[in-house]
């Protein structure tokens, strides 16, 4: 047994397998935070206002935690998956502001912005959403020099009423709800990964245990087991 603990943290303390198992740490985080969220949530919900048997509730309870689960663990892999990718296809190796919102905005896309969204995803994006919203609105009043990328503001232009063709509003309605998701979702992470001192402090400390802690681990029980 000492044998197998021994080569099982020889392989996961090599630095040759450490992107990889980044990526694995992110959506074990990602799959532990959804069901801790998740299940309480969902379980005070469905009991107190949903009808039907025990059995059929309990079912809702755990698809909920389920598919929640499952995408914030899919989402952080995919995010830390694309960081990796970007950075390694650049000569310096090095990483970049736009890194976070790309990867954000192709993971959110992917996870949350395809096809019809259950009430799950749909609860998620507007949370991230207002989240964003908020930590924007902190940058704003702390004034252009506390941004590291030194980027301008620009002001809105008044307009009148918009006229869209039948074509066009179709295109809206197929398009809003992706675009909404994707670009919460990389608002969420480059607000995040350059400014977390303006991210909401529960949500905070939510994605530093998901994105964060996944990066660190000495030995097999806090890479799969119990998180540090």
């Amino acid at each position: 047994m000492d044998n197998i603990k021994g080569t099982v943290n020889s392989i996961i303390l090599d630095p040759a397998y450490a992107d990889l198992l980044t990526i694995v740490k992110a959506a074990r985080n990602g799959a532990v935070y959804g069901a801790k969220v998740r299940f309480p949530h969902a379980l005070v919900m469905v009991f107190l206002f949903r009808s039907g048997s025990f059995r059929s509730k309990l079912l809702l309870v755990l698809k909920a935690t389920r598919q929640h689960a499952r995408n914030l663990a899919l989402f952080a892999s995919l995010y830390k998956a694309i960081c990796l990718a970007i950075r390694s296809i650049r000569p310096s190796g090095k990483e970049h502001s736009a890194d976070s919102f790309l990867a954000g905005l192709l993971g959110g896309y992917y996870v949350f912005g395809r096809g019809i969204q259950s009430s799950v995803n749909q609860q998620i994006v507007i949370y991230v959403f207002a989240r964003v919203v908020l930590a924007l609105a902190k940058l704003a009043v702390q004034g252009r020099g506390s941004l590291t990328a030194g980027g301008s503001g620009a002001g809105a232009n008044g307009g009148g009423a918009v006229i869209l063709t039948k074509a066009q509003r179709s295109a809206a309605l197929r398009w809003a709800w992706p675009a909404f998701a994707s670009l919460s979702w990389a608002g969420v992470m480059w607000i995040f990964r350059w400014h977390p001192d303006v991210v909401q402090p529960s949500l905070r400390s939510s994605m530093k245990y998901i994105y964060v802690n996944s990066d660190h681990w000495d030995n097999f029980r806090n890479f799969l087991i119990h998180n540090t």
